[in-house]
């Protein structure tokens, strides 16, 4: 492919994925005070094709087509605007970019505080995948405040949120009992948790698991998990959900808005010491990804999905 090209998933009308083409264009010039990144990796999030689906979640997005798709990337900068003093041609970067990640190339202004440095030590796939789960995660684990005395129930422990929320729960010496399917088990072991089933059972499962009952909880899919964890008498204002339009009483709703800005930065540290793993299911070429978000769908993937421009740096 030229590298004056740029392709780049875009939707001119709300809807289904019927809506959603990849185009191809001219390369984007930076104009003053901007910066072009060369995506290398862009992570995918439910979110995304809720976007796509939904003119009221795209207005409060600050979404209008026609537009582009996709909000997690890594990459580098290869050409910065006159007046640009903040980043270099060279320079690794990650973050979210809302409606722009998904293409070759996005233009960010360079004092935008969603474009970070990406740390030596952590490569472009984890820090491609980290925007929108590592900042939901950590504001769920500050409102949660766990400690050695919690038991806490995450449910859907092995998506793309509850992978990181599971292993931060555990760093601080709570017991943690992840729900998900039968065949998630292993992947919820794997992050230090306990394995409970969700579904119709997963009140009598938990109690199985912990007779003395749970201190918080964490619903990262729906309300069932919520719903269950107050019902086992989980103390209201410690039991969180992050996708529910009305949570039941007793929860509170919580998204990555609410992190702290050096949220990802304290994150990719714990990557690159080892203290964190950042699960990736998958990654797909730019060209498949009606696949890859038809994957995504299904709400089964164990961890992240991606789509792969290049080649992941370091």
């Amino acid at each position: 492919m030229p590298h004056a090209i740029n392709r780049a998933l875009r939707f001119a009308e709300f809807g289904g994925l019927e809506q959603l083409s990849l185009v191809t264009s001219e390369r984007p010039e930076p104009g003053p005070g901007q910066i072009r990144v060369r995506v290398a990796v862009a992570g995918l999030n439910p979110v995304d094709w809720q976007i796509l689906a939904s003119p009221a979640l795209a207005a409060h997005f600050g979404v209008q087509p026609p537009t582009g798709y996709g909000n997690d990337f890594a990459g580098v900068v290869d050409a910065v605007g006159a007046e640009v003093t903040r980043w270099r041609v060279g320079d690794r970067v990650f973050g979210g970019a809302r409606a722009r990640a998904a293409a070759d190339y996005f233009l960010a202004a360079a004092d935008d505080p969603r474009v970070l440095a990406t740390p030596s030590g952590v490569t472009d796939l984890v820090a491609g995948v980290i925007d929108i789960v590592g900042r939901t995660a950590s504001a769920v684990a500050d409102r949660l405040r766990l400690g050695p005395d919690d038991t806490v129930l995450i449910g859907s422990a092995a998506g793309g949120v509850g992978t990181v929320l599971t292993q931060l729960a555990v760093a601080t010496g709570a017991r943690v009992l992840g729900s998900g399917s039968p065949d998630s088990a292993e992947v919820i072991r794997s992050l230090g948790a306990e394995p409970v089933r969700y579904g119709a059972e997963l009140v009598s499962e938990v109690r199985r698991a912990a007779p003395s009952g749970i201190t918080a909880a964490a619903d990262l899919y729906g309300v069932t998990a919520a719903t269950a964890a107050l019902e086992l008498g989980a103390t209201p204002g410690r039991v969180v959900t992050i996708e529910a339009d009305d949570p039941p009483v007793g929860a509170v709703a919580i998204n990555g808005r609410d992190a702290r800005p050096e949220a990802l930065p304290e994150l990719l540290g714990l990557v690159a010491s080892g203290r964190l793993r950042i699960p990736v299911e998958q990654t797909f070429p730019l060209a498949d990804y009606r696949v890859a978000i038809e994957r995504q769908q299904q709400r089964h993937t164990r961890g992240k999905l991606a789509l792969v421009m290049a080649e992941p740096g370091r």
